[in-house]
């Protein structure tokens, strides 16, 4: 049963970003609207309400539209002002099954650590030595509830999803990122995702090079996502970027596939983003150098590590 928005009871908002054109905010939903809730669950109310974030994001242009201008896809417009060249008008598009305002992502039942995620954030850069990945970092990523990747197992198993996969071996499977819709979203915006099948494999940390490393299965994957997008959507070598996060949303290794002109993604950024290609000339060069490196990256003021590791940075050399 689709969720009932009319149900939704605003509480605050969480973050909004104008740049990127969304906003992420924060209520309760009846647990009798949402499918496969459990009013037990740590995000419910008194009320068998269940704590919920919307995700609202401007869905992007297709290509199409300045070329329907005449043909009256816009119902109306308004004039701000001009200057020598420059002319300013707001406009308002008509209603299209083919042309929504808005992606609406649901989060139901939301936990605590949703809602940090996906609330305002200050950064701060900090070293990740290997000490302090063996005694901080090891421990939280071993306590992450399973719960939390339980999405990723329905996707593996075949359970969700599964009309959806673009490539599936033994191995790993690929398929679109759910930030990414293809009937409405423009080539430019490709993001794609390689799920890896191992369990042991939670990030890069854990990464080896070697005799019975991770090699081929990093290379592997390379090489399908090049194929799949040659195939599926006409997009010659070189033409997307493979790269994985460090820390990562979640724990279950994963290869971010965008298309290489896209640009401002914030899973993009230095200090976060680390090139698949980069990944396997460390490991050709040294089979344990992802185990030994000092690694530095942006860490945000919500991130469960955020207290631990800010603390243990005054013993980093």
């Amino acid at each position: 049963m689709p969720t009932q928005l009319q149900d939704f009871e605003f509480k605050r908002v969480l973050d909004e970003n104008p740049y990127f054109r969304c906003l992420n905010v924060l209520g309760t939903l009846p647990a009798s609207s949402v499918s496969s809730s459990d009013v037990s669950s740590p995000g419910s109310t008194s009320d068998g309400r269940l704590a919920a974030i919307l995700r609202l994001e401007r869905t992007p242009f297709p290509l199409t539209l300045p070329q329907e201008f005449s043909s009256g896809v816009l119902e109306s417009t308004k004039y701000l002002g001009s200057t020598d060249i420059y002319t300013w008008i707001n406009g308002w598009l008509k209603r299209r099954e083919d042309l929504p305002d808005l992606k609406i992502s649901i989060i139901c039942p939301a936990t605590d650590v949703h809602i940090r995620k996906y609330s305002k954030q200050d950064i701060l850069m900090v070293h990740e030595t290997p000490e302090l990945y063996e005694k901080v970092v090891k421990p939280y990523i071993e306590a992450f509830p399973l719960s939390r990747t339980q999405w990723v197992r329905n996707i593996l198993d075949g359970t969700s999803e599964a009309h959806s996969l673009l490539h599936s071996t033994d191995d790993f499977l690929i398929l679109p990122d759910m930030k990414w819709d293809p009937t409405t979203s423009p080539l430019t915006a490709l993001y794609l995702l390689a799920l890896v099948r191992d369990p042991s494999i939670r990030s890069m940390r854990d990464l080896r090079g070697g005799d019975g490393g991770h090699l081929p299965l990093l290379k592997a994957i390379r090489d399908a996502a090049h194929s799949v997008v040659e195939r599926k959507y006409g997009l010659p070598r070189g033409s997307v970027r493979l790269y994985v996060h460090y820390q990562p949303s979640y724990y279950h290794f994963h290869v971010h596939i965008v298309h290489a002109s896209q640009s401002g993604i914030l899973g993009m950024t230095v200090g976060q983003a680390h090139l698949l290609d980069d990944i396997i000339s460390l490991l050709t060069v040294a089979q344990d150098i992802l185990s030994s490196l000092t690694l530095t990256y942006g860490l945000g003021s919500q991130h469960g590590l955020y207290e631990p590791m800010v603390a243990a940075q005054g013993n980093v050399a």
